[in-house]
């Protein structure tokens, strides 16, 4: 097992993220590749068993897992959704190099990384054309969402008070909490989840 850590810097823009790649044995490579969404409230990440066990058990089956070292919101929702977004851009325009199929790239969350994980796969875009940025014109959408015991809503009733209040902030409007409660934005494009709860 190979593993490789890349600077995000050409993901999102002055952040401090980092990709985390493990590398399945060659002889093994499906060609699929999960990026993972470990969680933590939006306040800390759980990058063991949410991320690198994860990821290493992914190997195992020939799947290349990638860990994504998000930036926390501090209230900003935007920061960690566009580390994501962007990590899967990035993951796209690696694919020959790191032997991925580009239409077989997965998205993984835990807990807070689930919601992560169903954000991206409810608010992604397919690639900008005319753009000077090249991983813009890479589609930022999944083939398809693992969400483990994700946070789903953010509506009071329903989510996890604790992830909304760090990734929305205190006074965040109804409106803003619709967004990303993505159980309202599932449409005909958003990828087939498996959803695990215990």
């Amino acid at each position: 097992m190979d593993r490789t850590v890349d600077d995000q810097g050409g993901i999102s823009n002055n952040s401090t993220a980092e990709l985390l790649v493990f590398h399945p044995d060659p002889a093994k490579n499906t060609g699929k590749a999960v990026l993972i969404c470990p969680g933590g409230g939006y306040t800390y990440l759980a990058m063991g068993y949410e991320g690198e066990e994860f990821a290493q058990w992914l190997v195992k089956q020939g799947i290349t897992g990638i860990v994504l070292k998000y930036r926390m919101p501090n209230q900003h929702d935007r920061i960690p959704m566009t580390d994501a977004l962007r990590a899967m851009k990035w993951v796209r325009s690696r694919s020959e190099e790191w032997g991925i199929d580009p239409a077989k790239v997965g998205i993984a969350g835990f807990s807070a990384g689930g919601h992560l994980a169903s954000t991206v796969s409810t608010h992604f875009d397919s690639g900008k054309s005319g753009t000077t940025d090249r991983l813009e014109q890479y589609s930022s959408r999944p083939d398809f969402q693992i969400l483990f015991y994700p946070v789903i809503s953010m509506e009071s009733k329903y989510g996890h008070g604790g992830s909304c209040r760090q990734f929305l902030g205190e006074k965040a409007t109804e409106e803003l909490k619709k967004e990303f409660s993505n159980e309202y934005q599932v449409d005909s494009l958003t990828p087939r989840a498996f959803i695990a709860l215990s």
